[in-house]
């Protein structure tokens, strides 16, 4: 029964967010989803590996698809979460951690520039 309640307030959490909140979670998942990658690795648990490398490019996938083609950036970001799906099978088949410390910080610098990015609209929306 209590957790009926927690997932409502999850929906409701998720559906009250903007859209660059959104991005930002699924960008902070992601990050999350490579760091559990690296654990898992570090103690062989492959069920744990596959698990992470799953969801990562499930949710790559997700941004992929979100993309809007009228803007230039798109087909830029869509290159980008194509290499990054590439490392990460990569990284399920041949348990190669090197290819995880490649990409790891790369999508975390993605991140990064998203969160930047919509502080800047932010700060902008509020200027008069």
């Amino acid at each position: 029964m209590e957790n009926k309640g927690y997932q409502q307030y999850k929906e409701q959490s998720i559906n009250s967010m903007t859209s660059n909140e959104l991005l930002l979670l699924l960008y902070d998942e992601l990050v999350k989803r490579l760091g559990r990658c690296e654990l898992a690795l570090a103690q062989q648990n492959y069920p744990l590996l596959d698990e992470s490398v799953d969801r990562s490019l499930a949710i790559l996938r997700y941004l992929d698809d979100t993309l809007d083609p009228q803007y230039p950036i798109s087909r830029d970001l869509h290159r980008l979460y194509d290499f990054f799906s590439y490392e990460l099978n990569r990284i399920k088949l041949g348990r190669n951690k090197a290819e995880l410390d490649k990409i790891r910080p790369m999508l975390a610098d993605l991140r990064d520039t998203f969160r930047v990015a919509d502080k800047n609209c932010a700060d902008q929306s509020k200027q008069p």
